[in-house]
């Protein structure tokens, strides 16, 4: 089912598909770290060219704390407004940068990402935690990834 090769439309077709599998298999497991594990294993499978993803979640009212995720290790806290993570969290909107490097305040928890997409989780009006994806090449990420990658991580918390 969750075979690199079933990802033969287009993009927009993918994710559409990526969606249906993760509503599959999260649709009957109620504990939310199960489910995260789950959404960052789909994701690393069916996205190409990224080195990291995974989530960070919300302690207290200003820290974002490592998740289940794919890659290297990685930064374990990341405090709100610092960092792409904690820039996304603070302002509660997926934050898209094309080149890390030049991102105010970056922090480089593995050297080969160049750029990378944070998307909140809101949940009752509060930030729960973000979805981090890294990749080792520039401008890698796009309208469309936030777009459906937004959904993603609808579907998630509607769960």
């Amino acid at each position: 089912m969750f075979q690199v090769e079933n990802y033969k439309g287009t993009r927009e077709e993918n994710y559409e598909l990526v969606i249906k599998q993760l509503q599959a298999l999260i649709a009957d497991e109620p504990n939310f770290i199960a489910n995260l594990s789950n959404a960052s294993a789909l994701l690393n499978v069916f996205l190409k060219e990224i080195n990291w993803v995974g989530f960070y979640l919300t302690e207290g009212e200003s820290m974002l704390v490592l998740g289940p995720f794919q890659g290297l290790p990685a930064c374990v806290r990341i405090p709100f407004g610092r960092g792409v993570c904690g820039t996304a969290a603070a302002n509660a909107k997926t934050e898209l940068v094309a080149d890390v490097h030049a991102f105010p305040g970056h922090i480089a928890c593995d050297a080969a990402s160049q750029s990378e997409i944070v998307v909140p989780m809101v949940k009752d009006g509060k930030v729960i935690g973000v979805l981090d994806i890294d990749s080792p090449i520039k401008d890698r990420f796009d309208e469309v990834d936030r777009t459906y990658l937004e959904k993603f991580v609808e579907v998630l918390l509607a769960n």
